[in-house]
């Protein structure tokens, strides 16, 4: 008997979650769940959840590409609550903030609090932009993943694991590296928009969104490269 036979849903198959950021315990958004959302929850390492309006299946960042990674799955006592402690990747609100508990109760009023970290508009446009490539082939490459290798190459690469993908990382840099030293601009562009391609699948199969890498050059920048790489652990 799995955990999920103890799960107590509502009679429309759902039961609410939180999801819950997992280094400091800020509470970022709640949604729901059916019995397949969580299963793929747990099988995934992502939070999925069901959709009440749009009556689907829904995995937290597909269109953004700002996944939740779930280090912990907890419910209540009463069995009908769900909390998913999770790594955010830049923000959990659709409105670009962080948390979607953003309206701060004050008295009789309310303000908000917290700036957005992203622009929704970029975002979730549809046509990707230079603010939201990324993620949007991140998502591209998450559905190729489990296709047939022999008509998609996403799928041929993922099918190869970390050697073979790693195998083109370093194919790619070197020709990045090559156009670099001797031919034009065009050619650079080229060869790093295929290194910068090959870098988000090497990433999808590690399960890391776009945006934990660039959340981490965010936190770098003022900083000297020097003293940077000096404060790394041995």
């Amino acid at each position: 008997m799995s955990w999920i036979d103890e799960l107590k849903f509502d009679d429309r198959g759902l039961l609410p979650a939180i999801a819950q950021d997992a280094a400091t315990g800020e509470v970022l958004m709640l949604a729901y769940c059916n019995r397949e959302a969580v299963r793929l929850t747990q099988e995934s390492g992502f939070a999925h959840y069901f959709s009440r309006s749009r009556q689907q299946m829904w995995k937290k960042g597909e269109s953004s590409g700002h996944l939740q990674t779930v280090r912990k799955i907890a419910y209540d006592c009463d069995a009908d609550t769900l909390l998913f402690q999770v790594d955010q990747a830049v923000a959990a609100c659709h409105t670009g903030r962080r948390s979607c508990f953003f309206n701060q109760v004050d008295g009789d009023t309310a303000h908000q609090v917290g700036e957005p970290l992203f622009d929704p508009e970029a975002v979730y446009a549809g046509a990707p932009t230079t603010a939201n490539i990324l993620p949007a082939l991140a998502q591209v490459v998450g559905q190729r993943r489990g296709g047939d290798p022999e008509t998609s190459y996403v799928a041929h690469l993922l099918a190869g694991g970390a050697k073979h993908i790693g195998a083109k990382l370093t194919e790619e840099a070197a020709e990045l590296t090559a156009a670099i030293a001797g031919e034009d601009d065009q050619a650079v562009v080229h060869e790093a928009a295929d290194l910068l391609f090959h870098m988000v699948v090497a990433l999808a199969s590690r399960g890391i969104a776009p945006e934990t890498v660039l959340e981490e050059l965010v936190r770098r920048f003022g900083t000297s490269g020097h003293a940077e790489r000096a404060a790394r652990p041995q």
